[in-house]
């Protein structure tokens, strides 16, 4: 601030209220001219960037590995030395989404070389090149072990494809063929056999989409469906969140947004938790696969879901300060409690994605 230029004229530029020092006493808006060079551009600009971080990697540590204590010191009144909880949570939110659908799937594992072929035409020499996909051992192993394990692979994943396709054929075809079939039932066959409204429709809705739609499609576009539309449901349930904290909770000591604060900070760690296991499953990709990459993600992914899990416990007991005892009886019955309304937003959300499906 002090790189700043205070303005000669005492009116404030937001509320034209008469300021006698830096400061607007109606509004706090700092009386500095509006206009800056350059060089008060980049200061400006490098004091609000080291704030930034500053504040920004204080709150990520506590976050992690401090349950409960951001909340603290937030409704202690610590509110400077801290990113805001909407703050952290919208920032964290957007980082995680942003990185978990615009990073592509790449199998590392796969590199591309240039095969120049070099054929003869009416006397003359065209040289034509052609780019392919190798992978690394192929260029460690012999062409012929290499195509005969190639055959091998590609053999076991159509036989694998094929599998899985009947399995969904018989697990939804609900006995029929066609549509045509199922139309023929409800229109002439026995009053007994026919379906209700919402059995005809579902039944008719899977049809089509198991006629549209290889197993394949169909897991793609609900894990699709599933992380575009994560966040949103995760935010809209936030608040009951919340108000199952404020009902086991006593009513006096504790208002209800006390419990939301709590709430946008536990969100916050769950997604943190998430972008970090992601990022990691990403960096090992880089190596391809192999038993060690492959031991050292699922003992991540252990780890991770542990801390997840247990990570509640804590920060409960030492936010709302009651016994151990009373305190983890009370986060097991919110758990419950949370785990059943989650298993309802999640089928409510697979039934509007299945719904939604062409």
């Amino acid at each position: 601030m002090s790189h700043n230029v205070i303005r000669k004229d005492k009116t404030c530029l937001n509320c034209r209220h008469v300021v006698q020092d830096r400061f607007c006493p109606n509004c706090g808006q700092e009386n500095i001219e509006s206009r800056k060079s350059f060089h008060q551009l980049f200061i400006h600009f490098f004091e609000d960037l080291t704030h930034y971080e500053n504040a920004f990697w204080r709150t990520i540590k506590n976050l992690l590995f401090k349950p409960a204590a951001l909340t603290k010191e937030y409704l202690s009144g610590k509110r400077l030395s801290y990113l805001a909880p909407v703050r952290l949570y919208i920032f964290i939110s957007f980082i995680t989404f942003f990185l978990m659908t615009s990073l592509p799937n790449t199998d590392y594992n796969l590199i591309k070389i240039k095969k120049t072929t070099t054929t003869t035409k009416s006397g003359s020499n065209a040289k034509i090149t052609t780019t392919e996909n190798v992978t690394i051992d192929e260029l460690l192993e012999s062409k012929k072990l290499q195509k005969h394990v190639e055959d091998s692979i590609q053999a076991s994943i159509a036989r694998k494809k094929h599998e899985k396709i009947k399995n969904f054929d018989d697990a939804f075809d609900f006995g029929f063929k066609s549509k045509k079939e199922l139309d023929s039932l409800q229109k002439f066959g026995p009053e007994e056999d026919r379906l209700d409204a919402v059995a005809y429709w579902f039944v008719k809705k899977s049809l089509e989409v198991k006629k549209n739609n290889t197993t394949e499609e169909l897991v793609e576009k609900f894990k699709e469906s599933f992380v575009h539309n994560f966040s949103k449901t995760l935010f809209v349930y936030m608040p009951l969140f919340a108000f199952f904290l404020w009902l086991f909770h006593s009513k006096k000591r504790w208002y209800y947004f006390d419990h939301g604060i709590f709430t946008l900070h536990y969100f916050s760690f769950l997604l943190l938790v998430t972008l970090v296991v992601f990022l990691f499953s990403k960096f090992l990709s880089l190596f391809g696969s192999s038993v060690i990459a492959d031991a050292v993600k699922g003992i991540v992914d252990f780890v991770s879901i542990l801390w997840m899990f247990y990570y509640f416990f804590p920060a409960h007991h030492r936010f709302y300060g009651e016994t151990r005892w009373v305190s983890f009886i009370k986060s097991i019955a919110l758990f419950v409690i949370n785990i059943i309304f989650i298993i309802i937003i999640i089928t409510l959300f697979a039934l509007y994605t299945f719904i939604n499906i062409k």
